[in-house]
């Protein structure tokens, strides 16, 4: 019985928060001026100004000096309260002293994501007012993202909800009708370029039937004869990438098994030698191939 027993789970920080004076929490780097000069710097300094810390910074007991912290995570916020003349600030402590284990996993909020955030706050009774203080943005700014989605079909969002989106790329989804602003997600998704000039480009070249207001949307500096080329270029990029799609899967694998056999012929001498006496030309081909599967 004991043989089964799960292993006891070790808490990756201690149970309660821990208020510390910042003179005992030692970085583990510096912040810069330039840093400081930042555009996130000065969010972080006026979130903190308005609604006071949300995320407690993360440290480590110092193995010598039990009244010492290591500071793992959350220079800025540390920065910011010592610029304001705190001396103390209350921090969760981390079990574990390993820097990367949070510096390194953190990714930005997806933009629908900070939408329905701000939603969330206003629904609450958070005033844009108070939202801009808290970001370091101009209200128009609140305004555009808590409107970010009006116009959006909701599989487009869905398809776009983990993704970093300029604000302007969903202007540009607002002239389509919702199963072209699905396409362009997808299109956008698998080139991976999520860009406002990418998505302007893939609605100039959108037919004036998959459009709101029925006619092409007019792009500076293109003529009409322009976007109709463009159009038809879109549509044959599109065709060919499906047929693509389409048979990608079977051709990786009929690649994957090739290559395989290839190298399995290349590590039999026998085959090998025979192939250097009278086929050498082909030998030659086979390690190129197989060089390349390596180097892949």
């Amino acid at each position: 019985m004991s043989a089964n027993r799960p292993m006891p789970v070790r808490l990756a920080f201690e149970e309660a928060s821990l208020r510390i004076s910042i003179g005992a929490i030692m970085p583990l780097r510096f912040v810069s001026a330039a840093v400081k000069k930042s555009v996130k710097y000065g969010q972080i300094a006026a979130s903190i100004a308005e609604v006071g810390i949300i995320e407690p910074p993360v440290v480590a007991r110092d193995a010598a000096d039990a009244s010492r912290f290591h500071l793992l995570d959350g220079h800025l916020r540390v920065e910011i309260m010592r610029e304001r003349g705190e001396s103390e600030v209350v921090c969760l402590v981390a079990t574990d002293d390993e820097a990367f284990t949070y510096n390194k996993r953190v990714s930005r909020i997806a933009t629908i994501q900070e939408h329905r955030m701000i939603l969330n706050a206003i629904k609450k009774g958070v005033s844009e007012e108070r939202l801009a203080r808290a970001l370091n943005v101009d209200i128009a700014n609140i305004r555009m993202k808590r409107n970010l989605l009006v116009g959006i079909c909701p599989e487009a969002a869905d398809l776009l909800k983990d993704r970093h989106v300029p604000l302007n790329v969903f202007v540009e989804l607002r002239f389509l009708k919702p199963v072209r602003q699905v396409e362009v997600a997808m299109n956008m998704i698998t080139m991976n370029r999520f860009s406002v000039s990418y998505a302007r480009s893939l609605v100039a070249s959108t037919p004036a039937d998959q459009l709101v207001a029925g006619k092409p949307r007019k792009v500076p500096g293109l003529t009409d004869d322009q976007i109709a080329t463009m159009q038809r270029e879109s549509e044959n990029v599109d065709r060919q990438f499906r047929l693509v799609e389409q048979s990608y899967s079977s051709d990786h694998l009929d690649l994957m098994l090739a290559t395989g056999y290839v190298n399995r012929l290349l590590a039999n001498a026998r085959v090998v030698r025979h192939l250097a006496q009278h086929h050498a030309d082909i030998l030659a081909e086979f390690q190129k191939l197989n060089d390349l599967r390596e180097a892949a």
